[in-house]
């Protein structure tokens, strides 16, 4: 079986973002920074160290700061070069001309109707899905390529949670374990009453391009949208199916609590501002903050 290589990924980036309003009333909640670093940003650069060749974004109505974003500013680099100051904050953010690819999802209709929307960018190859409000520290997408390589087939995240929340996620009916991997027997998308497993999927996926066709029916699931997960479930049986367990810190960022600890965390390992936010975090700890 020739496994092919992984070189696109698909970046949802359409959602209202409501969780977070007023913030995100102007603002595309994936430019929501974490201490100087916009979310999709880290998500970019998480696709791109796993080797990924084009980004494709399927965006919406008033999102086009993330478009700006990754692209050239001419008179802020000008006026940083005038006034001798580093381009290195900036510089980074540029992508290959052709790579990025801006596809505009005209109704909310579900996950799996924004992936379907890049399905003449995808073509016939395998491709990532990378969920920008789940930031991963430690190189998720890399790790999750390199175990593909070896077996091929469709791979999806798959993160221990407490039994309480298994209701909020798509969670994994798992079958033989192998470590770091784990077969899929099925997929359930926010489970009723007891759930199959505690495994849920933490918005990283690698999925076979067949998924498409099936995602061409436009059949509804829960919350009446067009669910990715059921549309993976079908693939089950007919192609592998496996879980990854990912080495490394992930942050729920789509939720006001989590996006809080990730600043923390991502604060505390800094060099430049860290010893300072230790500080004050102990301060508050303390209870000695006036």
């Amino acid at each position: 079986m020739t496994i092919k290589a992984v070189r696109k990924a698909i970046f949802p980036v359409a959602g209202l973002g409501t969780r977070f309003l007023p913030a995100t009333k102007a603002m595309p909640k994936e430019m929501l920074t974490v201490v100087d670093k916009p979310l999709i940003q880290y998500a970019v650069e998480e696709a791109l160290e796993a080797g990924i060749e084009q980004i494709i974004f399927v965006t919406g109505r008033n999102k086009t700061a993330i478009e700006d974003h990754f692209d050239i500013a001419y008179e802020l680099e000008d006026t940083l070069r005038v006034r001798g100051k580093s381009l290195a904050a900036i510089e980074g953010i540029r992508m290959q001309p052709g790579s990025p690819v801006y596809i505009r999802q005209q109704e909310p209709l579900g996950l799996g109707h924004a992936v379907w929307c890049a399905r003449e960018v995808v073509g016939d190859e395998p491709f990532a899905v990378i969920l920008p409000d789940e930031l991963m520290v430690g190189g998720f997408m890399r790790q999750m390529v390199e175990a593909y390589t070896s077996v091929g087939g469709n791979f999806i995240g798959a993160l221990e949670v407490s039994p309480e929340e298994t209701g909020k996620y798509g969670i994994i009916s798992p079958g033989a374990d192998d470590g770091r991997l784990v077969e899929v027997k099925a997929l359930v998308e926010k489970p009723k009453g007891t759930a199959p497993s505690n495994l849920m999927i933490p918005g990283r996926y690698i999925l076979q391009p067949e998924v498409m066709q099936i995602l061409d029916a436009h059949e509804t699931g829960a919350g009446g949208e067009i669910q990715l997960t059921d549309a993976m479930a079908q693939l089950i049986g007919r192609q592998p199916f496996h879980g990854f367990r990912f080495e490394g810190e992930r942050y729920d960022c789509g939720d006001k609590a989590g996006y809080i600890q990730a600043n923390l965390a991502l604060a505390l390992g800094r060099e430049d501002v860290g010893p300072q936010v230790r500080r004050f975090a102990e301060t508050l700890l303390h209870g000695t903050f006036d």
